[in-house]
């Protein structure tokens, strides 16, 4: 059964204001007094952690936090673990006054903070005020390939399943206290680099190879790891890493995207070995949709992923669960996807719930409250 890792970047708030704090340094202090870990070891937008590594680092902004879990065969102890660390980065930060909150963006206004290093201070010479405005929390999920003809091949055929995966874990309708009125505003903000987003049909690893060494070669990158693909190889470990989620509010929605791309990832390689071609769509096809899912999260239209024709959303995520049934029945967690998606189609996404939350209460911070206490619930 192929292994599931998870990241999540977390918001870093004022426990009591609930806007962004740069808390990072001192909350990773606090994390390494505790647990003699070796933290604020500075990314190279890496990957999920082996065992040996820490388990929090610092991101692009202070007031961030990241946490990695470990690869996981169970859905259920993949739970656990994010549960967990969640719980972990919380304790943390309230040592320092804060509280962390799975927020995609920042719901009341906030001047982030760049952190210190030579990465992130390169990364602000070269991109300016794409960089210095880049306060965005996504949830990364590594699934395992045999290889990297395999994981290019996966790589170009889930290529339009994403941005139903954008649309389940949108969670970013607010921006710099407005609303965007986007369920996932932080794929926008995202797709500022000039490296992320979807890709054109790869058809081989070599291929793959070629085009990220010219990347890095016209010197607009800094290394491999600012590969911002939608989907890519781990230059670290032998993974497809899925970077298109928001951060979820609650951890079961993260663990539904898990389950999807770990079964998106077992279909598109039966369909590779069977001889299966991917479906053709262009990137700026690709890149519709992935707006589409963006502006409308579960609630409205999306593209249908095999005729790129709008649907209705809860349409194109059943079509998903359809298309990658057979692998999620082989792990056993068919049923789960089924609960979990239909109880989100039901009571919306992150971006849904944060809506509500504001109409209900008439308070951005108020809402933020109550997210902070959602990030801890299982």
């Amino acid at each position: 059964m192929r292994t599931v890792g998870v990241e999540e970047e977390l918001l870093l708030i004022d426990r009591e204001s609930g806007e962004p704090r740069a808390l990072s340094s001192a909350v990773l202090a606090r994390a390494a007094r505790d647990t003699g870990e070796n933290t604020g070891v500075e990314p190279q937008d890496s990957d999920y952690r082996a065992p040996e590594e820490e388990t929090f680092e610092t991101e692009l902004q202070g007031q961030q936090l990241e946490f990695a879990t470990q690869p996981r065969t169970s859905m259920d102890s993949l739970l656990d673990e994010v549960v967990r660390w969640r719980a972990d980065a919380d304790r943390h930060a309230g040592d320092v006054g804060g509280a962390v909150a799975a927020l995609a963006t920042s719901p009341l206004p906030v001047s982030p903070k760049l952190n210190v290093g030579p990465r992130y201070q390169w990364m602000d010479e070269q991109f300016g005020l794409t960089t210095q405005e880049q306060l965005t929390c996504g949830c990364h999920i590594h699934v395992s390939v045999d290889s990297d003809e395999e994981g290019v091949a996966v790589i170009d055929r889930v290529r339009p399943w994403l941005p139903v995966l954008v649309a389940l874990s949108g969670n970013s309708p607010y921006w710099q206290g407005n609303d965007s009125r986007y369920s996932s505003y932080r794929n926008r903000v995202w797709g500022r680099w000039p490296m992320a987003g979807p890709t054109e049909l790869f058809g081989s690893a070599g291929e793959y190879q070629r085009q990220v060494d010219d990347m890095v070669a016209s010197g607009v990158l800094r290394d491999r790891g600012m590969v911002y693909f939608d989907a890519r190889l781990s230059h670290r470990y032998p993974t497809v890493e899925i970077r298109v989620a928001d951060v979820c509010l609650e951890a079961s929605t993260t663990i539904l995207v898990a389950a999807l791309a770990r079964a998106l990832v077992e279909t598109a390689a039966r369909d590779w070995r069977a001889g299966r071609p991917p479906l053709p769509h262009g990137v700026s096809l690709l890149r519709l949709a992935a707006w589409r899912a963006a502006r409308s999260g579960v609630d409205e239209v999306l593209l249908d992923p095999v005729t790129m024709r709008p649907a209705p959303g809860a349409d194109v995520v059943r079509a998903l669960i359809d298309h990658v049934e057979d692998a999620l029945a082989d792990t056993g967690d068919l049923d789960m996807v089924r609960r979990t998606a239909a109880g989100l189609l039901e009571h919306g996404n992150g971006a849904r719930v944060q809506r509500e939350l504001v109409e209900r209460t008439g308070s951005l911070s108020a809402m933020v409250a109550e997210c902070v206490r959602r990030t801890q619930a299982s």
